[in-house]
């Protein structure tokens, strides 16, 4: 395929095999096919009612804390998305899948209510978008995020979010009362500030410009923010770490953090895939420093090295980003959570609805 056939609006080409299913479709006689074999369908919505929405996160690099997410699946496109191995669970590519068939959590609020009136419930941030972004375009038209951030505020819940979607700022209500609590954190993942690398990259986000005036009018409304320049990608953002960091504390975030690229399962042939047709003449390099921050390999699922990886390009990046952050948001910080306004309402959330 060449750069100019790429799937408009779409990060990955292609889906590879899904290592849970015995079959697959392939390509073996290209001239006994009449049509194409891989079309940019329309995105498809599935919906599901699970028993469960929020699940516990005790993994070292992130500490502990639970994850919910509204949808699986995420229309985002961004070609790196390590969210991408767990659509597979679900029985669909971690590629095309991925991005055009997205499933909904219809009956996510309702859920979370119900598991927040647990006695055995422990009080915790809850992270929103820990694995697909949950202002996601559906969002729009969906509102289970609002209707989450609802009962959070209900039950006076410590919550977290990461998005790359200005649609956040419908909620701005919503936050703020969450915040004259201590109950809200907000991420904003901003990876590049070249327009035309964000539109190949992440191909359905935010451009830069939009992400960092989000900062601006979250944190002029008093709400902490943190900025994730996430992922870095030896080759491709690194050389962007401060200008990356001096236009977040401009924008008046409170931090700001970053995590190495790590092409883990089926990421690992998308993102080859990727890069060799939208960046021909450096791919090889990008993606021998990419390995040469994961001990030789494109994967890398050992605690305490994977998010920012080890040897001699992983030390150039980590101390980029520590001088960048030292010049330009020395004494800034996130205000801490506060967790004893968690207040249970046995009995009342059908009342909520």
């Amino acid at each position: 395929m060449k750069a100019d056939d790429f799937l408009k609006g779409r990060g990955a080409q292609f889906n590879p095999a899904n290592p849970y299913l015995k079959q697959e479709y392939v390509q073996d006689h290209l001239e006994g096919l009449d049509e194409p074999m891989v079309s940019n369908s329309k995105t498809e919505f599935l919906k599901e009612h699970p028993k469960k929405v929020v699940n516990k996160v005790d993994s070292p690099d992130l500490g502990l804390g639970y994850s919910l997410n509204p949808y699986q699946g995420c229309e985002h496109g961004c070609v790196y998305c390590y969210a991408r191995n767990t659509h597979q669970y679900w029985g669909y590519g971690a590629g095309l899948d991925f991005e055009r068939k997205i499933i909904i959590k219809e009956n996510a609020a309702q859920t979370l209510a119900k598991q927040l009136e647990s006695p055995n419930w422990q009080v915790m941030p809850i992270m929103l978008a820990g694995n697909t972004d949950c202002y996601q375009p559906i969002e729009a038209k969906k509102k289970l995020t609002r209707t989450v951030l609802e009962v959070l505020l209900q039950y006076r819940h410590p919550v977290s979010i990461i998005t790359k979607n200005a649609l956040i700022l419908r909620d701005l209500d919503l936050l703020e009362e969450l915040n004259k609590y201590d109950l809200v954190h907000v991420s904003i993942s901003i990876t590049t500030l070249d327009e035309e690398l964000r539109q190949k990259l992440e191909p359905r986000t935010a451009s830069a410009a939009k992400r960092l005036a989000l900062v601006k009018k979250l944190s002029e409304a008093g709400i902490p923010v943190n900025v994730m320049t996430a992922p870095i990608i030896p080759g491709l953002n690194d050389s962007e770490i401060p200008a990356l960091i001096q236009a977040a504390a401009a924008a008046g975030a409170s931090s700001a953090a970053y995590t190495l690229v790590r092409l883990n399962g089926s990421i690992g042939p998308i993102f080859e895939d990727w890069i060799k047709e939208a960046f021909p003449d450096r791919a090889q390099k990008v993606l021998n420093q990419i390995a040469d921050c994961h001990g030789g390999q494109l994967n890398d699922s050992r605690f305490g090295v994977r998010m920012h990886g080890e040897g001699q390009f992983a030390a150039l990046i980590a101390n980029l980003f520590r001088m960048s952050k030292q010049k330009y948001m020395a004494g800034r910080s996130m205000k801490p959570y506060n967790y004893t306004h968690f207040c249970q309402r046995k009995g009342k959330q059908l009342g909520l609805f």
